[in-house]
């Protein structure tokens, strides 16, 4: 038995005496026992409330060009770390992996990539990956009646198909779905996300329609160094034109070129266009072959075609690209950009 000490106070200080038969804890070392059971009691509580250093980390996500991370980022948030191996201004037609792009690749949780052979030189090395990895085709759920052939009767499609924001909301599901099956603990995060996502992009089509559609009718004519924006014209109703096909591997035909420029010349096409992820030499070429001609087409701007822009700035996201583009190219054939908008 325990027994605390019996106390008298003698002179205004009080003592101690133990009581018969008892074992006596004096006060001093009864605090150090309540000290220590306090203790004891804060290290179960943290125990059993982990802090946010030692909660589950987020998943690790690889994405092969800009335009898929960017999105993933938007769907995944605080969720996921996402990586694109393919910054600004890079052709990912023509990537080709590097030793420790491999590396990145091997380590991560889930890998998305854009399919369709937009990263040609890139498909067997995901192949290999996709034994052991979730490898996810953003594209894969897209209908195949939505999808542009590259030629009559042809299995070869188009890869560009987030110029079309109906198609690339279609495209983000695909994301939220690959997160959810990888992450089901947050489920619900993906999917509010996505909601809010979708609802942003939904507004953006409707928008770059009615951008467009602002253009005269006779300038509404988009010529380009290759065919990335078959979906955009398709989607808001513009002729597209381009000196190479929808791969930048194909080279820009002498022939292609002398008739872009007797198209520029007999239509009196105001304006032309360059793209981040190519060269402007062949599009220098049509201005100077329309000179030789009589006519002056002006190069209207440099459009944002396989990467987003810059890191940092308004078109290093999804949505500051088409805007980015859309109105660089209603400013450059007539139309009506809105106020204050360059």
């Amino acid at each position: 038995m325990i027994q605390l000490c019996a106390s008298a106070t003698i002179k205004g200080h009080k003592i101690h005496y133990p009581r018969t038969g008892a074992t006596v804890i004096p006060p001093a070392l009864l605090l150090s026992y309540r000290s220590v059971i306090w203790l004891v009691l804060i290290a179960i509580c943290v125990a059993a409330h982990p802090t946010a250093s030692d909660a589950e980390p987020p998943i690790s996500v690889v994405a092969t060009t800009s335009i898929i991370a960017d999105t993933a980022r938007s769907i995944a948030g605080p969720f996921a770390t996402v990586i694109a191996l393919m910054g600004p201004g890079i052709d990912p037609h023509l990537y080709k992996a590097s030793p420790g792009d491999l590396r990145t690749l091997s380590s991560a949780s889930l890998i998305l990539h854009n399919g369709l052979h937009l990263e040609g030189k890139m498909a067997e090395a995901l192949q290999k990956l996709s034994s052991r990895k979730t490898v996810v085709a953003v594209t894969a759920e897209i209908p195949r009646g939505k999808l542009r052939a590259i030629s009559i009767n042809s299995e070869v499609y188009d890869p560009h198909v987030w110029f079309d924001v109906s198609l690339w909301i279609a495209c983000a599901q695909t994301i939220r779905d690959a997160l959810i099956r990888h992450d089901p603990s947050h489920a619900t995060d993906y999917s509010n996300r996505f909601s809010a996502l979708a609802t942003e992009l939904q507004q953006l089509d409707t928008w770059t329609r009615a951008q467009i559609s602002s253009i005269p009718a006779n300038n509404r004519v988009l010529i380009t160094a290759h065919d990335a924006f078959g979906y955009f014209g398709r989607a808001y109703g513009i002729e597209v034109l381009a000196i190479q096909g929808v791969s930048t591997e194909s080279e820009a035909s002498l022939r292609s070129i002398n008739e872009l420029v007797q198209t520029i010349v007999r239509r009196k096409i105001p304006a032309i266009f360059i793209e981040n992820t190519i060269s402007p030499k062949a599009v220098e070429a049509l201005v100077e072959g329309a000179k030789a001609h009589g006519h002056t087409v002006m190069i209207g701007g440099q459009l944002l075609s396989d990467s987003l822009g810059d890191h940092g700035t308004p078109e290093g996201s999804y949505s500051g690209t088409v805007k980015h583009n859309v109105l660089t190219i209603t400013k450059a054939l007539a139309g009506a950009v809105p106020g204050g908008a360059t």
